[in-house]
């Protein structure tokens, strides 16, 4: 790295540990340093594990939630909604494994007979039915239902909206006299309100997230590419105990809200922007920044982010309990759309966050979904200009009684 990139680049991570935002010439001195945290430790990072009594409670919500919608039962096949409520995530594979939830009594999983041992010792359901090789798991599967509704041989089955179709398939000609319907309804509502716990773990995610950002920026380097840049970020991520990684666009790269990483090198006098996240016990971050990386912002560079920074600020105004989802994003584009530049706002305002990195609720227009407390969600807001430059500025924010909290430390205005 140059001598002079260092010094233009780490004075202004100075600033940008704290709000993000302008890479700002602050001082001659070489071996000044930004002021992200260091580094924890993984052990002590990575091991906020939940304790059984909130998967306890995710299950008794869980049940509450299907007698209240008329259901008997849910089925769900690994992925997110089927780790929210076992706190453990074996992975799908072409061996049916599947989490039995009944709307009332205690649920089971059935999984092949190798596998028993792995789940018991992580996930928080005990009642194990294992399947061998040369058996049909949907057989199992039917046989398991009808001891945990005895006495009954249909009902309504709430199916994991993820489920394979092949397995919805199957599990229909296992179970003839049952009705299958999506259990969106049901998994949405439960993961939507954030508990303590969770917020608790996304803003350790969101600390390590800039953190990992601030020490990244203040290496950029005339010549690096988007690739190296990506890789270092991960690398920072990883240091600090969260796995992770993201979104590294320069110049007109910039432009493309998902674009690159296959942008040109870096060159002075230029807008980079990174869109990243890193998890921490199965909760996720999501953060993006664009700065310019130079001595002197261009005026037109300093006008968009400033408008798309001032966007951003009315959604966060507006946002109290009650207020719809599609507000929030009309607040943002009129701010875009009265300074000129409404048709390269291109995507939606925001969207849920938690566990998956995109999730209900979503800030976006037709979404007539009121704010609650405890629903955590993005507000990015941006400018796009295909052969100039893209800005987009995201943080993550948490509803609360009184209005939204940012959660993520934000940019100031240029």
């Amino acid at each position: 790295m140059q001598r002079r990139d260092f010094v233009t680049v780490a004075g202004g991570m100075l600033m940008l540990g704290r709000t993000g935002g302008l890479v700002d010439r602050r001082s001659a001195n070489a071996t000044e340093r930004p002021t992200a945290r260091p580094p924890d430790r993984p052990s002590a990072v990575q091991e906020p594990s939940l304790s059984p009594a909130v998967f306890s409670r995710r299950l008794e919500r869980a049940r509450l939630e299907l007698k209240a919608r008329g259901l008997d039962l849910l089925i769900a096949t690994p992925g997110t909604n089927y780790e929210y409520l076992t706190g453990y995530n074996p992975g799908r594979s072409e061996r049916l494994i599947a989490l039995l939830l009944p709307v009332a009594g205690a649920p089971a999983i059935v999984c092949p007979s190798f596998e028993v041992e792995r789940i018991r010792r992580h996930s928080v359901i005990t009642e194990l039915h294992g399947w061998e090789e040369q058996e049909d798991p949907h057989v199992l599967v039917r046989d398991t239902v009808r001891g945990l509704r005895r006495g009954s041989g249909s009902g309504t089955i709430a199916l994991e909206s993820s489920t394979a179709y092949q397995t919805f398939l199957r599990l229909g000609r296992a179970l003839p006299g049952w009705k299958f319907v999506d259990a969106a309804p049901v998994t949405e509502r439960l993961r939507v309100i954030k508990a303590p716990e969770e917020v608790a773990l996304l803003r350790r995610a969101i600390a390590i997230t800039q953190d990992a950002m601030a020490a990244t920026f203040a290496q950029l380097a005339v010549g690096t590419t988007e690739v190296q840049v990506a890789q270092a970020l991960s690398r920072e991520m990883e240091q600090r105990g969260a796995p992770g990684g993201g979104l590294v666009q320069f110049g007109p790269s910039s432009a493309l809200p998902h674009g690159g990483p296959a942008g040109p090198k870096l060159e002075r006098e230029t807008a980079v922007l990174i869109d990243c996240g890193c998890r921490v016990g199965a909760y996720t971050s999501d953060i993006t920044r664009t700065i310019w990386f130079g001595d002197h912002p261009s005026d037109e560079f300093r006008e968009v982010f400033n408008v798309v920074h001032d966007a951003q600020t009315a959604a966060m105004q507006l946002g109290r309990p009650g207020t719809p989802c599609e507000a929030m994003d009309r607040a943002a584009r009129q701010v875009i759309t009265a300074a000129g530049y409404g048709r390269f706002f291109t995507h939606r305002l925001g969207h849920g966050l938690g566990m998956d990195g995109h999730e209900p609720e979503y800030l976006v227009e037709g979404n007539t979904t009121r704010l609650e407390p405890r629903m955590v969600f993005t507000i990015e807001p941006g400018i796009y200009q295909l052969g100039k430059f893209g800005v987009r500025i995201e943080d993550d924010c948490v509803m609360t009684e009184n209005g939204v909290e940012v959660l993520s430390q934000r940019a100031s205005k240029l």
